[in-house]
């Protein structure tokens, strides 16, 4: 019988070490952003009953080493975990050795055998060789000693053992560890990145409609860059770190969309910013109604001065108008009759939109892409919210974000990909920083919980959540009927539950009124001007300003809201009730003191609740049975809690607790 020539497979070690983590399905670099807590963990066994361990190897960007140990997780897990803050911009390596514990294993069949009266001679002598061992490695007269008691035969076995016990041998076996078999994982890659690429909250909203003014003749004057800036300091007040512009290009008049997305557009409407290009220019163009590129530019100016960044949005799609169409035609699909494919996502249909075709001239559209990001970067932009990625090809993503990375580290991009989830995951993988997610459609508590555990440990090695609560596309169920009560719950759970968060001007005014049959706003601002008068609204009460203030200022205040692998659910008797905590430990904060919130949602905005909330004390870094203080931002009441805790949450109140934990209750 022929012999069969098998593939060959990854060697074990001689201290097997598998199941590595934080790594990516694909063998992609892992994500961190500078400043985030990381668990690392492998499992590590091996025959028989010798005692091992295992260390996480830390090598940084600038070279630097730090060896840490890990821990056994629990008994006969084999799972072994360390927990570090990396601090420091650009890719580390990592790796885990493991070894057998000499010294551990024979210390630990000692006691047991001198107890016994077992093989003791053999077994003291064994032990005083590893101590000779140690003598001379680091040329030590106490472990010399303690080698001497363990063979002085005048004494009996068990005060020959108890040279073991001295401390100062303890101390140095601690430093220098008797170890052999050292088995070396393979390495892995862990992409830091600066904070804001994990951390932020953001803000979008359409520069045109910021000042846009009606003519006495029913025509509109645009609003602009300049108008859209005294815009900026309201938002900043509000606590966000990102304003986010639709795109600001030429806008095409062939097939232009009218209001509510209907086909016949009048002189005076707009048309889908979505819908790029036109006579004056394309993608790396600025539509005349908005100003000049140096209006553009004392627009990220005035953003940086209110402690703000500008996020672009990037959306790699042609108005029928574009230069691109009649300069590359082989960049699009032609059809069958001889037309243009238009841009659908059945049932609906884009027809003032051409998608890009990729695979006719692929090097050229890569250098396209690239000149126009650099365009834009050159105008201080750091930060792309790239429309509709998923589609197109994982190649050009890759490819793009990496050149545009190796020449600007510190570039954010944004995925705005509501999609299935092989494709999210992978966008993220191949270099995405940042992807919108499914928890605008998770309204229920099962949904909530389940994803917010899924996205904190299954998937947070790679995708960062940005937990958008409504976009001028998306404007829920949940929210068309939810009430003041539903607008809160949505903005609470998604600046609790991620450290990056999102709001689509309109939401403070509570716009809840859908086009019929449609997730949509009625009026939507993608297709007319829709000024808006803020002060007046927020003077009035009628403002959920306030609340995302406070909402931010809280985030701000709580470095555990800006990490996204603490997450823990917790339970509630009740099925509209849900809670989880964020917790911190001292040792990664810079006050050095533990920091927790506890986040307890009724998600039903049309009724008031109450319900047990039962919790895991060691989750929050308090011993079981512990009595601890709590203070609801909200309102400011005080509680002590333990880990059953009785909760009352009036939707037409206050529909959410955003406890924060002040310490043992004395």
């Amino acid at each position: 019988m022929a012999s069969v020539d098998r593939p060959r497979r990854p060697k074990i070690g001689r201290i097997p070490i598998t199941e590595l983590a934080p790594t990516t399905p694909n063998g992609f670099p892992g994500k961190g952003f500078d400043g985030e807590v990381i668990t690392f963990g492998a499992t590590v066994f091996r025959e028989g009953h010798g005692v091992i361990g295992a260390d996480l190897v830390l090598v940084r960007p600038d070279g630097g080493t730090r060896t840490v140990p890990l821990t056994l997780v629990a008994p006969g897990t084999d799972r072994y975990e360390a927990t570090v803050q990396v601090e420091g911009v650009g890719v580390w390596e990592w790796h885990v050795e493991s070894y057998a514990d000499d010294w551990a294993s024979w210390v630990h069949g000692a006691r047991l055998k001198i107890a016994a009266g077992v093989d003791t001679e053999a077994t003291l002598l064994d032990g005083a060789a590893l101590l000779e061992r140690l003598a001379a490695e680091i040329d030590s007269t106490t472990a010399a000693r303690a080698a001497a008691r363990l063979q002085d035969t005048d004494l009996d076995p068990a005060e020959r053992l108890a040279a073991v016990d001295d401390p100062r041998v303890v101390a140095e076996l601690a430093e220098s560890p008797l170890t052999s078999l050292r088995t070396l994982s393979p390495t892995q890659l862990l992409d830091v990145e600066r904070t804001r690429a994990g951390v932020g909250a953001w803000y979008e909203f359409f520069p045109r409609s910021e000042g846009a003014k009606r003519n006495p003749d029913g025509s509109w004057k645009s609003g602009d860059f300049r108008t859209a800036a005294r815009r900026l300091p309201a938002v900043a007040r509000m606590g966000f770190d990102v304003v986010y512009l639709p795109p600001i290009h030429p806008i095409g008049t062939t097939a232009r969309k009218g209001p509510n997305n209907t086909l016949t557009a009048g002189p005076d409407d707009p048309g889908s910013p979505w819908a790029i290009g036109g006579p004056e220019g394309g993608h790396d163009a600025i539509h005349p109604d908005l100003g000049t590129e140096d209006d553009f530019r004392d627009f990220v100016e005035t953003a940086k001065n209110t402690g703000m960044e500008v996020a672009l949005d990037f959306a790699l799609q042609c108005s029928p108008d574009h230069p691109w169409v009649t300069e590359h035609p082989e960049w699009f699909t032609v059809r069958a009759d001889g037309s243009i494919a238009t841009a659908e996502n059945p049932p609906k249909r884009y027809q003032d939109i051409y998608p890009i075709q990729f695979d006719t001239d692929p090097e050229g559209l890569v250098a396209e892409v690239l000149r126009v990001l650099r365009h834009w970067i050159a105008f201080g932009v750091r930060i792309f919210r790239v429309d509709n990625p998923h589609t197109k090809p994982l190649w050009f993503w890759e490819r793009v974000i990496r050149e545009v990375r190796d020449e600007h580290p510190d570039i954010v991009f944004l995925a705005e990909a509501f999609t299935r989830p092989a494709m999210m995951r992978a966008l993220a993988e191949t270099g995405f920083q940042q992807s919108y997610s499914y928890f605008t459609w998770r309204n229920t508590k099962e949904e909530i919980e389940t994803y917010f555990d899924e996205l904190s440990h299954e998937t947070s090695a790679y995708l960062r959540p940005n937990l958008f609560v409504n976009t001028p596309d998306i404007l829920t169920e949940f929210l068309q009927y939810g009430g003041r009560a539903g607008y809160k719950v949505r903005a609470a759970l998604a600046a609790t539950g991620a450290p990056t968060w999102g709001m689509y001007s309109g939401y403070e005014l509570f716009e809840d009124v859908a086009r019929p049959g449609s997730e949509e706003n009625i009026d939507n601002e993608k297709y007319e001007y829709k000024p808006r008068d803020f002060a007046l609204a927020e003077a009035e009460g009628a403002s959920l300003a306030p609340y995302v203030t406070m909402l931010n200022r809280l985030r701000s205040a709580h470095p555990a809201l800006r990490q996204l692998r603490n997450t823990t659910i917790h339970s509630a008797e009740d099925d509209a009730i849900v809670v989880y905590s964020k917790h911190l430990p001292g040792q990664y904060n810079r006050s050095g003191r533990d920091d927790t919130v506890i986040v307890v949602a009724n998600v039903d905005p049309h009724s008031s609740r109450e319900t047990t909330v039962h919790l895991d004390l060691t989750a929050l870094g308090l011993e079981p049975g512990t009595l601890f203080d709590v203070r609801d931002v909200v309102t400011g009441a005080r509680w002590t809690w333990g880990s059953a805790n009785y909760v009352r949450l009036d939707a037409f109140q206050e529909p959410v607790h955003l406890l924060v934990v002040e310490g043992p209750h004395r």
